[in-house]
């Protein structure tokens, strides 16, 4: 029995590549995407390209920025003595979905995970540790996932940053074990953060 033409084939198998995304789901995807007008779909596809090619990563946090410095660092609003130490970009937008916090993040691009091959070297550890020397910042939070590899991360950096004499504390367990803040719905990351303790 014959199949779809090879480039719908192709489109499906790409469309599986993304998270959450089965055969089935893929296969509707794409099915319609063939449905749509035209230029819907290669509105899309520019959007996909425009991401890739204007995206950077800002050059004091790490998160997802248009220009060298995000919104979040030029900003003259936000609390510029406290920096929220976050694994990845995504998690500071669910913080920032709360309303809760106003200072500055410091994003690691992930996490210590001896079992990947993944150590602080592979991290922005340093970066970090060279912004604290550098600013005057009263408190940094560490807003780590609280799995097992979160929190091997939680106390490398708590090792390295309690010599620099700034007060450092932990997000509150207000989120479940083993849970990840890009899952977690607002109140309990704003529940969390209210109870961060020091360390």
């Amino acid at each position: 029995m014959p199949g779809y033409p090879k480039s719908i084939e192709k489109l499906i198998s790409e469309l599986q590549k993304l998270p959450g995304i089965g055969k089935r789901s893929a296969e509707r995807i794409a099915l319609d995407m063939l449905r749509r007008d035209k230029e819907e779909s290669f509105t899309l596809a520019g959007s996909i390209r425009d991401v890739f090619s204007s995206v950077k990563e800002c050059r004091l946090c790490h998160a997802f920025s248009d220009g060298d410095i995000c919104e979040i660092c030029s900003s003259q609003t936000r609390d510029r003595d406290i920096i929220c130490v976050v694994e990845e970009p995504k998690e500071v937008y669910s913080i920032e979905a709360t309303s809760d916090y106003n200072g500055l993040y410091h994003v690691l691009k992930g996490r210590i995970s001896p079992l990947d091959g993944i150590g602080p070297e592979d991290l922005t550890v340093r970066q970090l540790l060279e912004r604290i020397k550098k600013g005057k910042f009263k408190e940094i939070i560490l807003a780590t996932n609280s799995d097992i590899d979160g929190e091997a991360t939680s106390v490398y950096l708590a090792e390295e940053i309690k010599p620099l004499k700034v007060k450092l504390t932990r997000i509150a367990f207000g989120l479940p074990v083993g849970g990840l803040l890009d899952y977690v719905d607002k109140l309990t990351i704003s529940k969390a953060l209210e109870g961060r303790r020091e360390i």
